[in-house]
């Protein structure tokens, strides 16, 4: 009997010890995700503020997707109503 009250105890030590090391993990883990989404959240405005300006060369077919692009950000809310004009404008020139 002490010898199964032994192992008992034994397979609770473990088990309890590999519960702490797995929290842990899955801790540290989610934190680094958690610091990736913020970084990337963080270059994500700057890298969708507006399309590059067309220039005259640009043909219409240019244009047409970088409207649609605009009005994708606009609808996403990226973009307020003044800033999609303004874009609009620039290449519509």
């Amino acid at each position: 009997m002490p010898g199964l009250l032994r192992g008992v105890a034994r397979t609770a030590v473990v088990a309890g010890t590999a519960t702490a090391v797995s929290n842990r993990v899955s801790r540290r883990q989610a934190g680094r995700w958690a610091q990736q989404d913020d970084a990337q959240q963080a270059a994500a405005p700057a890298a969708q503020t507006a399309p590059p300006p067309a220039t005259p060369g640009d043909d219409m077919s240019n244009k047409i997707d970088q409207l649609k692009q605009l009005t994708d950000l606009k609808a996403q809310g990226a973009l307020t109503e003044e800033e999609f004009a303004a874009q609009k404008r620039q290449i519509l020139g």
